[in-house]
């Protein structure tokens, strides 16, 4: 079967592209608002892109109504994100934080989620989280307009937060001791314990 994306629904391009690009990572962005609210959403439109410079991207869709995310618009304001690592024990709380709320919420609170402070950026991370990835925006960029117009955000890394607890014998994060979770097609997510080289 050929599925040609010109002549099919946005949505039926979607279900296809997410069936099909897996397992994949998750960005948990933590941005800020102009006033100063934070905001906390997953994107599983995520990857590294390179280490020198350090950089990663993620792709937020715009809302319903062609209106830009929260994120995307804190991002555009203020040129900073985090990227915090999901792990399986933060597997429910990230979905809580997916709802679509006003700006002025914040998802800190409405998910009963704690700050932790950055160390290069204004923005705050999750505190529990064994991983995160502060980032300034090097460069974003609308790709589609309108509803579910697809946007790209590239940010270059300025500092890594690893907890103690998964650094390995080498002095960097242990990849045998993070158990991150990805996304699969639909609604459904896989662990990554199940290993092999």
């Amino acid at each position: 079967m050929i599925i040609d994306p010109n002549d099919v629904s946005i949505g039926a391009v979607y279900e296809s592209m997410v069936a099909l690009i897996t397992p994949r990572p998750i960005a948990w962005v933590s941005t800020l608002s102009a006033d100063g609210v934070a905001n906390l959403a997953p994107y599983s439109f995520f990857g590294g892109v390179g280490a020198n410079p350090p950089t990663v991207m993620f792709c937020p869709v715009n809302r319903l109504d062609g209106t830009p995310k929260d994120t995307l618009a804190n991002v555009r304001a203020n040129g900073q994100f985090v990227v915090n690592v999901v792990t399986e024990e933060f597997a429910e709380t990230m979905k809580q934080s997916a709802a679509d709320v006003r700006p002025d919420e914040d998802e800190f609170v409405l998910t009963g989620l704690q700050k932790a402070p950055s160390v290069k950026v204004e923005v705050p991370r999750v505190a529990d989280v064994v991983a995160a990835m502060e980032c300034e925006m090097l460069t974003s960029m609308q790709l589609g307009p309108g509803r579910g117009g697809a946007n790209l955000v590239v940010g270059r890394i300025v500092s890594f937060y690893v907890a103690d607890s998964v650094i390995g014998k080498n002095g960097l994060p242990d990849p045998e001791q993070i158990f991150t979770i990805g996304r699969m097609g639909g609604p459904r997510y896989t662990r990554t314990r199940d290993r092999f080289e």
